[in-house]
């Protein structure tokens, strides 16, 4: 079976009635959880961009905070899922500052937690990784923008470079 393009799925989605719309988004929901979720955030948390960041950030604060103490490869684990976590609420929001903003978050939580200073590759890499990401996303916004969030970056950099 052949699945639709999205502007097929436009085009069909206009020609249906509000009440059968309705029901077709609550039948999507109903299957699968991030579809809810992004259901959820699309409806109640859109209008409140920063307030959405602040508590996916605390959420992530709730992640680094339950990895204190841990063995290195629980926080390895740990990371990982903060991460999952993040990247999942940027693709909800879908706004490159919004992003930026919470990769950086996510990347200096990191660097506060202490376990840059292990030896280890995988860390090292994921935290790369992050920082390339970073800096991708900052070179498609407005120009004051990219001067706050380079200004914010360059410490995280500089440390990679050490």
């Amino acid at each position: 079976m052949k699945t639709a393009s999205i502007t097929e799925l436009k085009k069909e989605l206009a020609a249906v009635p509000p009440a059968q719309l309705a029901a077709l988004c609550l039948r999507l929901a109903k299957y699968k959880k991030e579809n809810k979720e992004l259901l959820t955030y699309l409806l109640f948390e859109a209008d409140d961009e920063q307030g959405y960041i602040n508590a996916v950030k605390t959420e992530m604060d709730n992640g680094f905070e339950e990895m204190t103490g841990s063995n290195l490869h629980n926080a390895k684990k740990r990371l990982r899922k903060i991460l999952r976590l993040a990247n999942k609420h940027i693709r909800y929001i879908g706004s490159k500052p919004a992003e930026v903003e919470l990769l950086i978050y996510f990347c200096e939580q990191l660097v506060e937690s202490g376990l840059l200073r292990h030896n280890s590759t995988v860390l090292h890499n994921l935290y790369a990784a992050q920082l390339k990401k970073i800096v991708k996303a900052i070179v498609g916004l407005h120009e004051d923008l990219q001067h706050d969030y380079r200004r914010q970056v360059e410490p995280l950099l500089e440390l990679l470079k050490s």
